[in-house]
Protein backbone atom coordinates (compact mmCIF):
# COMPACT_ATOMS: atom_id res chain seq x y z
CA UNK A 1 0.00 0.00 0.00
CA UNK A 2 1.16 3.29 -0.51
CA UNK A 3 -0.04 6.60 1.05
CA UNK A 4 0.39 9.48 -0.33
CA UNK A 5 0.05 11.92 2.60
CA UNK A 6 3.45 13.95 1.74
CA UNK A 7 2.12 16.33 -0.28
CA UNK A 8 3.12 19.15 1.88
CA UNK A 9 3.77 23.12 1.08
CA UNK A 10 1.82 25.97 0.17
CA UNK A 11 -1.50 25.27 -1.76
CA UNK A 12 -1.40 29.06 -2.82
CA UNK A 13 2.00 28.29 -4.27
CA UNK A 14 1.10 25.20 -6.03
CA UNK A 15 -2.19 27.51 -7.91
CA UNK A 16 0.27 30.06 -9.14
CA UNK A 17 2.74 27.62 -10.87
CA UNK A 18 -0.42 26.35 -12.20
CA UNK A 19 -1.56 29.41 -13.73
CA UNK A 20 1.85 30.06 -14.77
CA UNK A 21 2.40 27.11 -16.88
CA UNK A 22 -1.20 27.03 -17.76
CA UNK A 23 -0.29 31.01 -19.43
CA UNK A 24 2.90 29.54 -21.02
CA UNK A 25 1.75 26.43 -22.32
CA UNK A 26 2.72 26.36 -25.38
CA UNK A 27 6.63 27.39 -24.05
CA UNK A 28 9.08 24.36 -24.94
CA UNK A 29 9.94 23.86 -21.66
CA UNK A 30 6.79 24.13 -19.90
CA UNK A 31 5.33 21.65 -22.65
CA UNK A 32 8.43 18.90 -21.52
CA UNK A 33 7.25 20.18 -17.58
CA UNK A 34 3.76 19.28 -18.34
CA UNK A 35 4.55 15.77 -20.26
CA UNK A 36 6.69 14.97 -17.29
CA UNK A 37 4.04 15.43 -14.70
CA UNK A 38 1.84 13.73 -16.91
CA UNK A 39 3.72 10.53 -17.13
CA UNK A 40 5.00 10.52 -13.91
CA UNK A 41 1.18 10.68 -12.60
CA UNK A 42 0.25 7.93 -15.25
CA UNK A 43 2.42 5.56 -13.50
CA UNK A 44 0.51 5.87 -10.28
CA UNK A 45 -2.75 4.86 -12.40
CA UNK A 46 -0.78 1.58 -12.95
CA UNK A 47 0.50 0.66 -9.73
CA UNK A 48 -0.50 -2.44 -8.49
CA UNK A 49 -0.70 -1.00 -4.92
CA UNK A 50 -3.35 0.47 -3.08
CA UNK A 51 -3.25 3.57 -2.55
CA UNK A 52 -4.92 6.13 -0.13
CA UNK A 53 -4.60 9.70 0.13
CA UNK A 54 -4.28 11.40 3.52
CA UNK A 55 -5.72 14.64 3.49
CA UNK A 56 -4.76 16.38 7.19
CA UNK A 57 -3.16 19.45 8.40
CA UNK A 58 0.20 20.72 6.31
CA UNK A 59 -1.11 18.73 3.30
CA UNK A 60 -0.68 20.11 -0.34
CA UNK A 61 -3.71 18.63 -2.34
CA UNK A 62 -4.20 21.08 -4.71
CA UNK A 63 -4.29 21.70 -8.58
CA UNK A 64 -1.32 19.29 -9.78
CA UNK A 65 -0.65 18.09 -6.34
CA UNK A 66 -4.25 17.40 -6.67
CA UNK A 67 -3.89 14.75 -9.01
CA UNK A 68 -2.63 12.22 -6.31
CA UNK A 69 -5.60 12.37 -4.08
CA UNK A 70 -7.08 11.63 -7.46
CA UNK A 71 -5.07 8.85 -8.96
CA UNK A 72 -5.34 7.41 -5.14
CA UNK A 73 -8.06 4.46 -4.85
CA UNK A 74 -9.36 6.34 -1.64
CA UNK A 75 -9.13 9.78 -0.25
CA UNK A 76 -9.91 10.98 3.45
CA UNK A 77 -9.98 14.11 4.47
CA UNK A 78 -9.77 15.57 7.80
CA UNK A 79 -13.28 17.38 8.57
CA UNK A 80 -12.82 18.66 12.13
CA UNK A 81 -10.16 19.70 14.64
CA UNK A 82 -9.61 21.07 17.95
CA UNK A 83 -7.88 23.89 15.80
CA UNK A 84 -10.12 24.54 13.30
CA UNK A 85 -7.07 27.08 11.53
CA UNK A 86 -5.15 24.19 10.88
CA UNK A 87 -7.96 22.39 8.61
CA UNK A 88 -6.47 20.63 5.48
CA UNK A 89 -7.64 22.74 2.33
CA UNK A 90 -7.82 21.32 -1.26
CA UNK A 91 -8.13 23.31 -4.81
CA UNK A 92 -8.66 22.81 -7.93
CA UNK A 93 -7.00 24.36 -11.12
CA UNK A 94 -7.00 24.02 -14.81
CA UNK A 95 -4.29 22.02 -15.05
CA UNK A 96 -7.18 19.00 -13.59
CA UNK A 97 -9.15 19.53 -16.35
CA UNK A 98 -7.63 17.53 -19.33
CA UNK A 99 -3.75 18.67 -19.38
CA UNK A 100 -2.90 15.52 -17.00
CA UNK A 101 -4.79 12.68 -18.63
CA UNK A 102 -4.05 8.89 -17.56
CA UNK A 103 -2.23 6.54 -19.42
CA UNK A 104 -5.70 5.40 -21.48
CA UNK A 105 -6.03 9.42 -22.58
CA UNK A 106 -9.38 10.56 -19.84
CA UNK A 107 -8.86 13.12 -17.18
CA UNK A 108 -8.55 11.70 -13.66
CA UNK A 109 -11.93 14.34 -12.84
CA UNK A 110 -13.74 13.02 -16.20
CA UNK A 111 -13.27 9.32 -15.17
CA UNK A 112 -14.03 10.21 -11.38
CA UNK A 113 -17.19 11.46 -12.87
CA UNK A 114 -17.82 9.16 -15.75
CA UNK A 115 -17.58 11.81 -17.92
CA UNK A 116 -20.66 13.67 -17.21
CA UNK A 117 -19.79 17.12 -18.71
CA UNK A 118 -22.09 19.40 -16.55
CA UNK A 119 -20.61 18.18 -13.25
CA UNK A 120 -17.05 19.06 -14.88
CA UNK A 121 -18.18 22.54 -16.31
CA UNK A 122 -19.74 22.77 -12.29
CA UNK A 123 -16.43 21.81 -10.81
CA UNK A 124 -14.50 24.40 -13.66
CA UNK A 125 -16.41 26.91 -11.46
CA UNK A 126 -14.05 26.27 -8.27
CA UNK A 127 -10.75 26.54 -9.55
CA UNK A 128 -9.17 28.63 -7.86
CA UNK A 129 -11.22 28.12 -4.43
CA UNK A 130 -9.83 26.84 -0.92
CA UNK A 131 -12.48 23.65 0.03
CA UNK A 132 -12.31 22.77 3.07
CA UNK A 133 -13.82 18.60 3.53
CA UNK A 134 -18.04 19.24 3.70
CA UNK A 135 -17.26 21.56 0.24
CA UNK A 136 -14.70 18.70 -1.13
CA UNK A 137 -17.51 15.73 -0.03
CA UNK A 138 -20.08 17.40 -1.16
CA UNK A 139 -18.77 17.75 -4.94
CA UNK A 140 -17.47 14.48 -4.62
CA UNK A 141 -13.85 15.39 -5.05
CA UNK A 142 -12.86 13.29 -1.50
CA UNK A 143 -13.98 9.55 -0.54
CA UNK A 144 -14.51 10.34 3.08
CA UNK A 145 -14.30 13.04 5.63
CA UNK A 146 -14.02 12.12 9.04
CA UNK A 147 -13.79 14.64 12.15
CA UNK A 148 -10.72 13.70 14.68
CA UNK A 149 -12.48 11.76 16.84
CA UNK A 150 -12.88 9.19 13.81
CA UNK A 151 -9.57 9.82 12.02
CA UNK A 152 -7.19 7.35 13.29
CA UNK A 153 -10.06 4.69 13.08
CA UNK A 154 -11.22 5.32 10.11
CA UNK A 155 -7.50 4.68 8.74
CA UNK A 156 -6.86 1.90 11.03
CA UNK A 157 -10.02 0.26 9.55
CA UNK A 158 -9.69 1.08 6.15
CA UNK A 159 -5.87 -0.36 6.31
CA UNK A 160 -6.50 -3.20 7.96
CA UNK A 161 -9.08 -4.14 5.30
CA UNK A 162 -6.84 -3.89 2.66
CA UNK A 163 -4.21 -6.16 4.07
CA UNK A 164 -6.98 -9.06 4.65
CA UNK A 165 -7.59 -9.38 1.21
CA UNK A 166 -4.94 -11.42 -1.19
CA UNK A 167 -2.46 -8.41 -2.95
CA UNK A 168 -3.22 -10.37 -6.55
CA UNK A 169 -7.12 -9.76 -6.02
CA UNK A 170 -6.47 -6.37 -4.97
CA UNK A 171 -4.22 -5.00 -8.27
CA UNK A 172 -7.50 -6.46 -10.50
CA UNK A 173 -9.66 -4.76 -8.42
CA UNK A 174 -8.05 -1.54 -7.74
CA UNK A 175 -7.45 -1.69 -11.82
CA UNK A 176 -10.72 -2.26 -12.51
CA UNK A 177 -12.32 1.21 -10.39
CA UNK A 178 -9.16 2.90 -11.90
CA UNK A 179 -10.25 2.31 -15.88
CA UNK A 180 -13.81 2.24 -15.67
CA UNK A 181 -15.98 4.22 -18.73
CA UNK A 182 -15.33 3.71 -22.08
CA UNK A 183 -13.08 1.39 -23.28
CA UNK A 184 -9.95 1.82 -25.34
CA UNK A 185 -6.66 -0.46 -25.81
CA UNK A 186 -5.51 0.52 -22.64
CA UNK A 187 -8.43 0.02 -20.75
CA UNK A 188 -8.33 -3.54 -21.84
CA UNK A 189 -5.13 -4.48 -20.57
CA UNK A 190 -4.98 -2.83 -17.43
CA UNK A 191 -8.52 -2.06 -16.52
CA UNK A 192 -11.16 -5.14 -17.77
CA UNK A 193 -11.96 -7.14 -14.93
CA UNK A 194 -12.19 -10.35 -17.22
CA UNK A 195 -8.47 -9.56 -18.04
CA UNK A 196 -7.21 -9.98 -14.71
CA UNK A 197 -9.31 -13.04 -13.13
CA UNK A 198 -7.60 -15.78 -14.86
CA UNK A 199 -4.65 -14.20 -13.11
CA UNK A 200 -5.20 -13.93 -10.10
CA UNK A 201 -7.19 -17.42 -9.86
CA UNK A 202 -3.55 -19.08 -10.82
CA UNK A 203 -1.70 -17.56 -8.73
CA UNK A 204 -0.19 -18.83 -5.49
CA UNK A 205 -1.97 -16.70 -3.38
CA UNK A 206 -5.01 -18.08 -4.68
CA UNK A 207 -4.16 -21.74 -5.06
CA UNK A 208 -1.58 -22.36 -3.14
CA UNK A 209 -0.52 -24.70 -0.25
CA UNK A 210 -1.90 -21.61 2.13
CA UNK A 211 -3.78 -20.13 -0.87
CA UNK A 212 -7.13 -18.06 -0.18
CA UNK A 213 -8.91 -20.89 -2.33
CA UNK A 214 -7.06 -24.16 -1.28
CA UNK A 215 -8.41 -23.24 2.08
CA UNK A 216 -11.71 -22.05 1.57
CA UNK A 217 -14.19 -23.22 4.24
CA UNK A 218 -11.59 -24.80 6.39
CA UNK A 219 -11.31 -21.92 9.21
CA UNK A 220 -7.94 -20.79 8.38
CA UNK A 221 -6.48 -18.10 7.80
CA UNK A 222 -4.86 -17.51 4.07
CA UNK A 223 -1.15 -16.73 4.38
CA UNK A 224 -0.57 -14.22 1.44
CA UNK A 225 2.97 -13.14 -0.20
CA UNK A 226 3.06 -9.62 -0.39
CA UNK A 227 7.03 -9.79 -2.51
CA UNK A 228 5.10 -10.35 -5.56
CA UNK A 229 2.41 -8.38 -6.55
Amino acid sequence: MKDLSAAEGDGAAVLANDALMMAHREDWLVRETIGMLRRTLGRLDVSSRSMFAMIEPGSCFAGTLFELALAADRSYMLAAAEDEATLPRIALSELNFGLLPMVNGAGRLAARFHGDAKKLDDLKKLCGQQLGAEDALDAGLVTVAPDDLDWEDEIRIAIEERVSLSPDALTGMEASLRFGGTENLLTKIFGRLSAWQNWVFIRPNATGEQGALKIFGKGSKAKFDWERV
